[in-house]
């Protein structure tokens, strides 16, 4: 799910007619849902904060992750270590000019990355950033449910199953949702005690 400034991406998955197409959607978004709440800053570092960081290189936007390694310091820093030369440059550019506000001081082939302390008022910020975050896949989960069950209902429609396997099959798409919802939950729950550490 993309969510560059402005309103959230939501690609809802074609043909989603049972509880297993569903319960796969399910675990998809739930990844990505892990994937994107991992970039929000808590107050200890995570080299998930600068894995997506995209780069300009040789014309390409390539994740960071993808041109070198990335390690915490304690306390904290983070170390990305560029297998490229050339890519130094661009990297410590795309770091800095991202949203997150870090300065990137450069030692041959090493980026080291500091971050600052966090206020009381940036662990707010971050705090409601990430439940948005939490909030915009919920929603997304909410579609992707209506969409399976339209589509168990025209798999019934066209005899596909009977009446009792439609009604199970809703059930199940149910149970999936409540089952993704409450790790949604959890994960939030960690991610919020992380940002107040």
């Amino acid at each position: 799910m993309n969510t560059r400034r402005g309103a959230p991406i939501i690609d809802i998955p074609m043909a989603i007619t049972s509880a297993d197409d569903y319960k796969k959607e399910a675990q998809n978004t739930l990844q990505e849902f892990k994937k994107e709440i991992g970039g929000v800053r808590a107050g200890r570092p995570s080299t998930v904060i600068l894995e997506e960081v995209k780069v300009n290189y040789y014309g390409n936007l390539t994740p960071l992750k993808h041109m070198g390694t990335i390690s915490v310091v304690p306390p904290r820093e983070l170390v990305v270590q560029l297998w490229d030369k050339e890519a130094v440059q661009p990297a410590a550019k795309a770091i800095e000019t991202t949203s997150l506000g870090f300065t990137a001081s450069v030692e041959g082939n090493t980026i080291r990355v500091f971050l600052p302390e966090l206020s009381q008022e940036r662990r707010e910020e971050l705090g409601k950033h990430a439940k948005k975050i939490s909030e915009q896949f919920r929603i997304r989960l909410r579609q992707i449910r209506d969409e399976a069950n339209k589509g168990v209902e025209a798999t019934f429609a066209a005899g596909g199953f009977g009446e009792d396997q439609k009604f199970k099959q809703k059930e199940l798409v149910q149970k999936y949702t409540d089952t993704t919802n409450k790790e949604i939950e959890s994960i939030l729950g960690a991610k919020l005690k992380e940002i107040e550490e």
